[in-house]
């Protein structure tokens, strides 16, 4: 089976919460609840089963990180929405300011606060995505080193890479 098919079959529901560090449980309730659903196929029913692509893991990561940092679910949810519609960025690669229950986003040109649509801020604590992928990729490597036939591999790049 080549590399391009492997990819285009994604990973388990099972895999993908034991990947990012999640119980089956939280990743259930995710997609239930549209916080990231799983991009190549849904649950449709009884005995579907859902399969992520290893976008999805990132952005499952990005959230479990952002969770893990004491940032309400809601708040999460704000932001994947902020970023998604006024944002030209990759949430992984974002630089993130974590002040009590504010995110706010940093990069070249300053920091605005996401959860204020915006705003201009001063910087406080930054929490750097960019080292999500990199994380992922140790974790599948080092829970599963040997490739088996029905996941893919690591050889696709991320989106925007």
């Amino acid at each position: 089976m080549s590399n391009a098919t492997r990819n285009d079959e994604g990973f388990s529901a099972k895999r993908t919460a034991e990947i990012v560090g999640i119980t089956y449980r939280q990743l259930d309730h995710w997609a239930r609840t549209h916080l990231v659903e799983p991009s190549l196929a849904a649950a449709q029913g009884s005995g579907s089963r859902r399969r992520y692509a290893y976008r999805d893991l990132l952005e499952l990561k990005v959230v479990k990180t952002l969770v893990d940092a004491g940032i309400r679910l809601q708040k999460v949810r704000d932001v994947f929405s902020f970023v998604g519609e006024s944002l030209d960025q990759d949430i992984t690669r974002l630089n993130l300011v974590l002040t009590g229950d504010t995110v706010l986003v940093h990069d070249q040109n300053g920091t605005m606060d996401l959860l204020r649509r915006g705003q201009g801020v001063l910087m406080l604590n930054i929490l750097p995505l960019a080292g999500v992928k990199e994380e992922l990729d140790a974790t599948i490597i080092e829970l599963f080193p040997t490739e088996d036939d029905d996941e893919p591999s690591l050889d696709a790049p991320a989106v925007g890479d």
